[in-house]
């Protein structure tokens, strides 16, 4: 309280700077809350009761004994999801994202047959299995953690859903895992929402299918004597649009568990990147040079990004926004410079880096102001590394060398010198903490480098993608990401390969040469006859 009221009559005075720095640090009980054991305890105590309530609620003829299979079962789930996606099971919030789904599912499904049951048609049991959703669970988990979490839903949600009605279904089983892995198998790495209807209209089929082969849709002029033509047509329309209501429901429901769960797919990654955003056209207008580089390195780091298995609808929207920060002083970069004027020119070697470096907090600042994604700004953030602005520290290095040898003529004593420090001229990091946050800094790095290439061959643009990156391994800056030395390889390769598109020189064509002798000719005062 005290130290703000000081603040503001410093500000007052024009003695204190008016700016206050936004800050991206996650709050400390949401941090605890993710790791805490107690949590994930209560998410699993949650979902057992649950469960034990849809099984005593049937008609089992022995509730105790499916009880005891649905908790069996559940130790399974448990020890698959520690064993097979550790990095799920770190995390509270994604447990609780897994089996909040598999549960709403698995009510779902228990509440659409009880109402099939009791509605007052009388419809029978076997219709009501073609109006569960069974392509819920495995539809969401795969587009929000991926296929091998949508499989791993797809499977445990069909044995409890198999053992909620009249003991073990074989036939729910079936249609269940197959509907479940279909929807999987058509949502990989999914980018449109109308990926997501299709994937409806792939499981209503399939619905569709397995009932008519189990006899569940009877086919009316297979049967003459008991030709039921409008129970066919309900039949086949529940099996269809199920899958496609369920899809419709998954779409709408999306944004939200994103929001909740702070998990961004690759279709929001994709609406992010829309270069109509409120910063991307102001970069575009006010730092055209800034835009066109990150725009080159978006392209750089999506494609290495994908040749890895990364996200590379990820690093293509990261890395549009990555030099934002650019946007408060776009004139003191070089690649919005016009003409011959550098502004650095009238500035110490220190103050230059300290604008240099400033850009990392400014975007940041602007990426909490616009609510940009926490990836971004984390983008924003490491993208430097801990790196040196080497070429004011050299600056800086030579005028205090200049300064030593002008002390010793005109007797200056060298405590009077201006000392140069190396953390002056380094970025605050910290370093790339992931994959995507790594390739981003290596793109960003080579197209920056990548300009200054006079006449480039394939042989210099090769030299220069491996030193950088050699660089970069030897000064630890990707020690803390999870890119090996086969990545960074296959990296190397892409960068390589993707410059060499970028920057191949034009062929000269004949008419061109042509032209160029006739302008000769024409410069020389030479008459064609006697040039011939």
């Amino acid at each position: 309280m005290f130290g703000y009221s000081h603040r503001k009559k410093l500000i007052k005075k024009g003695l204190a700077c008016p700016k206050t720095r936004r800050k991206s640090t996650p709050k400390e009980w949401v941090r605890k809350l993710e790791s805490e054991p107690w949590v994930k305890t209560g998410i699993f105590g949650i979902f057992v009761l649950v469960l034990a309530l849809l099984i005593f609620s049937g008609e089992h003829p022995d509730p105790a004994k499916y009880f005891l299979i649905g908790l069996l079962v559940f130790l399974t789930a448990v020890a698959q999801l520690w064993i097979n996606h550790p990095n799920t099971f770190q995390k509270n919030s994604r447990v609780g994202l897994v089996f909040g789904v598999i549960l709403f599912h698995l009510c779902v499904a228990k509440l659409v047959m009880v109402f099939s049951t009791q509605s007052q048609g009388g419809l029978p049991k076997e219709f009501g299995v073609l109006l569960i959703p069974f392509a819920f669970a495995p539809l969401v988990l795969s587009v929000l953690l991926g296929k091998n979490v949508g499989i791993y839903g797809a499977i445990f949600v069909s044995l409890w859903s198999s053992i909620l009605f009249r003991g073990v279904d074989a036939f729910l089983l079936v249609m269940s895992l197959i509907s479940g892995f279909i929807s999987v198998f058509v949502t990989i790495q999914v980018r449109r929402r109308s990926r997501l209807l299709r994937a409806g209209v792939y499981v209503g089929l399939a619905t569709w299918i397995l009932a008519v082969s189990f006899g569940i849709i009877i086919i009316p002029w297979l049967r003459l004597n008991d030709m039921d033509l409008s129970m066919f047509l309900k039949q086949s329309a529940a099996a269809i649009l199920t899958g496609v209501v369920t899809a419709m429901v998954v779409s709408g429901a999306l944004p939200m568990l994103e929001a909740a769960f702070r998990i961004t797919t690759d279709m929001s990654w994709l609406e992010m990147a829309d270069r109509n955003h409120p910063l991307l056209l102001r970069l575009s207008l006010e730092a055209p040079g800034t835009w066109h580089h990150s725009d080159v390195v978006a392209d750089l780091a999506e494609v290495a990004a994908n040749k890895v298995g990364a996200n590379g609808t990820m690093c293509r929207a990261c890395a549009y926004f990555h030099d934002i920060g650019k946007l408060v002083k776009p004139n003191y970069f070089s690649e919005n410079m016009v003409g011959h004027d550098n502004p650095h020119d009238d500035l110490a070697p220190t103050m230059s880096a300290l604008i240099i470096i400033s850009h990392v907090k400014e975007g940041v600042d602007l990426a909490l102001k616009y609510g940009l994604n926490q990836r971004v700004i984390d983008v924003i953030q490491q993208h430097h590394g801990t790196s040196l602005v080497a070429y004011f520290y050299k600056r800086a290095i030579q005028q205090q060398q200049d300064a030593r040898e002008g002390g010793k003529i005109m007797n200056i004593r060298e405590e009077d010198i201006p000392d140069v420090r190396e953390e002056s001229f380094r970025y605050s990091g910290p370093k790339p903490q992931f994959k995507e946050s790594g390739i981003i800094s290596l793109a960003d790095a080579v197209e920056s480098a990548s300009r200054s290439l006079e006449k480039p061959t394939p042989q210099k643009i090769e030299q220069l993608v491996s030193d950088i990156i050699n660089r970069r391994i030897a000064e630890g800056q990707l020690d803390e990401c999870d890119l090996t030395l086969k990545e960074l390889k296959i990296i190397g390769e892409t960068f390589r390969f993707t410059l060499q598109n970028m920057l191949h020189t034009r062929i000269k064509y004949p008419k061109d040469e042509e032209r160029a002798e006739q302008e000769g000719r024409r410069l020389r005062n030479l008459p064609p006859a006697t040039a011939a």
